[in-house]
Order: structure tokens, then C-alpha cells, then sequence
């Protein structure tokens, strides 16, 4: 490995040592102390670590909030802009390279997160902090607390790596110029999980319970759902990736990922938000600490005081989301597909491909409107907007939003221009219609809500089919749980209630399934994993989910826009161009270009992509290691079918 690469400038110190632990979340630690501190007090303790909150909880990012956070080249917050990567979202313009295999494998590290700078700072920790111990009369215990923040960040840090390249070098202490690691091989992919698995447990034996403080600092709970998410990642990862011939180990790992979630369904601790009218899309609008509002979802979330730190997502978001790489786009028609009708039953229920039958609550995709999105899962329209709803009657310059006095503002639709849906279907989850935050600059305070407990029920019900054992008390506690909370009317449409053995069809997406995947998806995971596409959408959870469902052919279904119907092509002619409604003008083949049954296609012009479809490669599920680590150590082997494979 590039020693620079390894050892990188160690700069973690704070802004001062932080006393009211419950805001810790909204500080924006700026790292002073450097590499020959000798932690030998809490104090020092303390201001080690507070560096390294800013490294690890991402949430919105800081500041400008356009930082390029790898293995993506999209700026900006990675919760909003993550689904770029998958196949619910597309972006403006011509294609990320990562997506359409023009990605050369690169020199360097840092453009696909091999990056070990954070990492060294973590050991570095973990290796003196035992200085402090005469400090607290050698109670070792007093340390503990330290010990597991440490060693929670190390399993963040840890987590990446395995998602991102499988086996990696696992490192034990900070290395130095003369250190041997520095030329170690990478580890198997065992021995990382293990070790991964040994320093997560045992920073949830060394961090404390604190009551309802998402924004504080890191906690037994957080260490849990963290322990979840990485038991299911590789437990579902060796179960369908049957080539790494480590099936048999992946029970175990799902049952860990079982527990974790019992622990914290049993604390009592968290519950859905269910507060108002709208609950979902109000979930991602606050900008007070989580516990405001009997916020109870919110496990681990990043703060923002909007003095000392804050962030511009929202302004990207809403207003100039078309400067340079920050994401401008919109859902795609794939996702949209895959969110049931009211009565807890597909879009299609019946026939074959060309010839389904419709669900007659599905209104189709013809005339001037958005049809679509009607009599639907009521998140739908809580994620993508209905026009005459939320961002297509909000005005920024006066914070009103109203449909009489700003008209509709239709979605943008050309595939390269700024803040283009590019799909017509715009994004509306994480939309604050909030003037202030918008006008707030770099001093935005949307909270980021990096776990929640919605996820927590998602894994605990996908662990459970995926070994068997789930029962309908399972469903009824997490995925109905999740349908009620939306909206779901279970009295009028007693099936939206799902129930095991009782499964809807769905020919659709049983087709896509057959025809993509090596394996075959149940009933029960089949719903559970549309549960988990469409609670968690526009989140960042998408990219890795297909990578351990081994799906990754699914980028290969056509990426598609709404029907640009003879009534929209009339509704987007040019000649609405004042209130009530606002359409700038779409020109048919220059900016909007359509497939054989007149939906809009996805990057069009894009050179490596036919009629909107990606192509996939199966060394895409393991990035490259860069060449000049491959140069510098001839003991790292580099992932099959990337540049220096043998």
C-alpha cells in the first residue's frame, strides 16, 4: 500500500472539549491534536474522539455539504444523493462512468475508498489511550466508554471496506514508515468479518445506555443497529453468492442480525414516527434535535445549531441542485413499478409479460397528469411529487406554498439541463418548502438521520425469512407496522395487511426477477424486499442492497420517465408559461427522448448505453484497488476483471 495512503497527516483535535453530551451532534469537531499526543487524561480522551464524529457520521456533510464522498463522484449529502448509484434514481446529463463500465480502475485510492487515513487515526486511539488509566485512579472501567466509541468507528470504517472491496488488510494497530503491515496482503474475507464482528460486540459491551439521544454520542443502541446492518449485509451476501462457497456460515451471521434487532425492538426505546398528518415525509424535515415532537425513529441522527455548523443540502436540493455535480434528477418509472396500490396488491395482478392485467386501482400512465401516483401506497406521493403538491406550489423567494398564488410548476424533463427531473418524477422526500432553510445558505439545519428504527424492523423481518423462521407476529410487528404508519387502511383493504402465506402475486416483478437473477425469490422476500425499497427510497441504502441480493443485473432493466403522452407533449409545447400552470417548453428528440410506448428514456445520449439500458458486469460487486498500491505492494492481489488481475 502508498504509505501516504496508510498513515496520511494525522489531524484529530476538536474545538474544544465538548461538556453537554446530549448536542454533541451538532458541534462540527475541526481536528488539532496530531500524532504524539499522549492521552493521558479524559479531557484528552474526549478531544481525540470528538475528531472523529466528523469523519465517520456523514449525515448532510457540513458547510458548502458538496464534498465527494467515496466510492461516488455525486456531491453532496450521501443520504440524498446515494440512490444516484442504483436504479431508483437517474441524474442529468450523460451517465456516472461507475455506472456504465467506462470506470478505469484509478492510481490512486481516495476516488474508491481505499483510504486508511481515518483508520490509522482510530488504532492510533486504541493503542495509547490506555495512558489515561492513572488518571481515573486505574479504573479501567472509566475507559470503556472511550474504548467503544473507538471501536465503533473502526466498525464503520471496517464496514466499508468489506462492502466495497470483500477482502482488505485487517490492521490492529496505527503503522508508521518502518511498520511490516504496510506491505501486508489483504486479509480473506472470513478473517475480516470475524474480526469485524469480535470489535463491534465488544463496543456494544463497552458503550453505555443513554436514554433518547440520537444526537449525542455513540451508545450501546447505535452500536447494535450497526452490528445488524453488518450481519445482514454479509449474512445475505454468502447466501446468494454462492461462488464464495460460505453458505453455511451465513445462518449464524443472520442470527446475529436478528438479535441485535431484538435487543433494541425490546428496549422500548424507539417506535415509528407518527406524528400529524403525513408522518413519513415529515420524518426527514426537521431541523430540531430528533427527541423534539416525540420524535422516537431516530437511533442515530447528525444535528445542526445553524451558528456553529450547518450545511446547504436543502438549498442544493430545492433550488440550484444544477451547479456542477450536485445531483439534479428523478425517480425512475422501475421504482415507481414496485409500490403497491391501496389494496395491498401490485400494479398488475395477473397475465404475462405484454399482456398483464391491471389492478383497477391503477389509473395507467396516459393523459396530462401524473395518474400514476394515485391510489397507491400513500408514501409514493410522499417521496415523489404529484404536481399541485408540494415543491410544484412552494415559492422559494416567499416561503408560501399555494396553489392559487404560484399555478403548478410542472417538472423540468430534458435530459441535460439544470434542475432537470430529467424522468418527470420529482423528488419530494427530504423537501422542507422552508424559505428560511433554504435562504440559510451554508448555515442549513436539516437533521440527518443516519439509523432508524424503521430500518431496524426491515432487517429483523429479512434475516428472519431469510432463515426461515419468521412468523406473522413477525410481520404484523415490522412490516405491517411499517404499512400502517404510511397509511395503509387495513379495515377498507383488509389486504394490504401482508400475511404470510397469503402473499399477492406480482407477475411483473416475478419476471424481472426470473429473468435476472441466478437464484429464485419467494413470495415473502419478494414483499419484504419491496418494503424495503420503498421505506428506505431516497436514503442510500439502494446500491448495497442489490449488491448483496447479488442483483446486479437489475441494472440492466430499462431506466425510464413518465409517458410523455400527445397530452403532455401538449401541456410541455411552449405556450404554459404563466399561472396556473408553469411548463417550460420540451422538445421532442432534443430534450425528451422516448422508447416504442412513448416513456421517456434515461440518458439518452449517453455513449455506452443502449435505448436507456445499463449494462452490468459481474466485477462490479468488488471496486478496484488502485494501481499504485498494486506497484508499491506485490502482495496485494487485485480484485478479478479490474486492471492488474492476474
Amino acid at each position: 500500500m502508498k504509505i501516504n495512503h496508510i498513515i496520511g497527516s494525522l489531524l484529530i483535535g476538536s474545538i474544544g472539549f465538548v461538556s453537554c453530551d446530549r448536542d454533541f451532534l451538532q458541534q462540527n469537531p475541526q481536528q488539532n491534536i496530531v500524532e504524539g499526543s499522549d492521552l493521558t487524561s479524559e479531557s484528552e480522551l474526549n478531544i481525540y474522539l470528538n475528531g472523529m464524529y466528523n469523519r465517520y457520521i456523514k449525515g448532510h456533510l457540513n458547510a458548502w455539504a458538496d464534498a465527494n464522498v467515496a466510492p461516488w463522484t455525486l456531491n453532496g449529502s450521501p443520504i440524498l444523493a446515494g440512490d444516484f448509484m442504483s436504479d431508483n434514481l437517474v441524474a442529468r446529463g450523460n451517465v456516472n462512468g461507475r455506472l456504465d463500465n467506462s470506470f478505469q480502475t484509478p492510481a490512486t485510492g481516495s476516488s474508491v475508498g481505499w483510504a486508511w487515513q481515518d483508520l490509522r487515526a482510530v488504532n492510533y486511539f486504541l493503542r495509547n489511550y490506555i495512558n489515561a488509566l492513572p488518571a481515573v485512579n486505574n479504573d479501567i472501567r472509566r475507559l470503556d466508554r472511550y474504548v467503544g466509541e473507538a471501536l465503533f468507528f473502526k466498525s464503520m470504517d471496517y464496514y466499508k471496506k468489506l462492502v466495497l472491496f470483500g477482502d482488505v488488510p485487517w490492521l490492529t494497530t496505527d503503522l508508521n514508515v518502518n511498520s511490516e503491515d504496510l506491505f501486508r496482503a489483504r486479509d480473506s474475507r472470513t478473517v475480516v468479518v470475524d474480526s469485524l464482528m469480535k470489535i463491534v460486540d465488544e463496543a456494544f459491551e463497552k458503550l453505555p445506555i443513554v436514554e433518547n439521544q440520537p444526537h449525542g454520542r455513540v451508545n450501546k443502541d447505535m452500536a447494535a443497529f450497526l452490528k445488524a446492518r453488518i450481519a445482514l449485509f454479509e449474512g445475505s451476501f454468502r447466501t446468494y453468492h454462492s461462488d464464495l462457497g460460505l453458505s453455511s456460515s451465513a445462518r449464524s451471521l443472520l442470527q446475529e442480525c436478528v438479535e441485535a434487532c431484538q435487543f433494541l425492538i425490546s428496549s422500548g426505546r424507539y417506535a415509528l414516527y407518527d406524528q400529524g398528518d403525513n408522518p413519513y415525509y415529515r420524518l426527514f424535515t426537521f431541523k430540531q434535535n430528533p427527541i423534539a415532537d416525540n420524535h422516537r425513529e431516530a437511533i442515530l441522527a447528525r444535528t445542526y445549531d445553524g451558528v456553529i455548523v450547518g450545511h446547504a443540502t436543502q438549498r442544493y436540493w430545492s433550488q440550484n441542485n444544477n451547479v456542477g455535480s450536485r445531483p439534479a434528477g428523478g425517480a425512475t418509472k422501475g421504482m415507481i413499478d414496485e409500490y403497491l396500490c391501496i389494496d395491498g396488491r401490485p400494479i398488475y395482478t395477473g397475465g404475462s409479460p405484454g399482456s398483464y392485467v391491471s389492478n383497477p386501482l391503477f389509473l395507467g400512465y396516459e393523459g396530462a397528469d401524473w395518474r400514476e401516483l394515485n391510489n397507491r401506497d400513500p408514501r409514493l406521493k410522499q417521496t415523489v411529487n404529484y404536481p399541485g403538491e408540494y415543491r410544484t406550489i412552494f415559492n422559494p423567494n416567499t416561503g408560501i406554498s399555494d396553489i392559487e398564488e404560484n399555478g403548478v410548476m410542472y417538472p423540468r424533463l430534458g435530459y441535460n439541463v439544470g434542475q432537470s427531473t430529467v424522468t418527470g418524477y420529482a423528488i419530494v422526500k427530504h423537501f422542507m418548502a422552508d424559505r428560511t432553510e433554504n435562504e440559510a445558505v451554508t448555515l442549513g439545519r436539516q437533521t440527518a438521520i443516519e439509523f432508524r428504527y424503521a430500518e431496524v424492523l426491515l432487517m429483523y423481518a429479512e434475516a428472519k425469512a431469510i432463515l426461515g423462521t419468521i412468523t406473522q407476529a413477525d410481520i404484523d410487528n415490522t412490516i405491517n407496522l411499517l404499512r400502517a404508519r404510511a397509511g395503509f387502511d387495513f379495515s377498507a383493504y383488509p389486504n394490504s395487511r401482508l400475511v404470510l402465506g397469503n402473499e399477492p402475486a406480482d407477475p411483473r416483478l416475478d419476471d424481472i426477477y426470473r429473468q435476472k437473477l441466478d437464484y429464485t425469490v419467494s413470495p415473502l422476500l419478494r414483499e419484504i424486499r419491496r418494503e424495503r425499497r420503498v421505506e428506505l427510497a431516497v436514503e442510500g441504502r439502494r446500491y448495497e442492497d442489490l449488491m448483496r441480493w447479488k442483483a446486479g443485473n437489475l441494472f440492466t432493466v430499462p431506466l425510464r420517465g413518465i409517458k410523455f403522452t400527445e397530452q403532455k407533449q401538449a401541456l410541455y409545447n411552449g405556450t404554459n408559461t404563466a399561472k396556473p400552470i408553469i411548463a417550460v417548453q420540451e422538445v421532442l428528440n432534443r430534450d425528451v427522448f422516448l422508447d416504442a410506448e412513448g416513456f421517456i428514456i434515461a440518458y439518452p445520449r449517453s455513449p455506452n448505453i443502449a435505448n436507456g439500458t445499463l449494462p452490468w458486469d459481474n466485477k462490479r460487486y468488488y471496486w478496484p484497488l488502485p494501481l499504485d498500491d498494486l506497484t508499491l505492494n506485490p502482495k496485494l492481489i487485485q480484485n478479478d476483471g479490474w486492471q492488474g488481475a492476474n
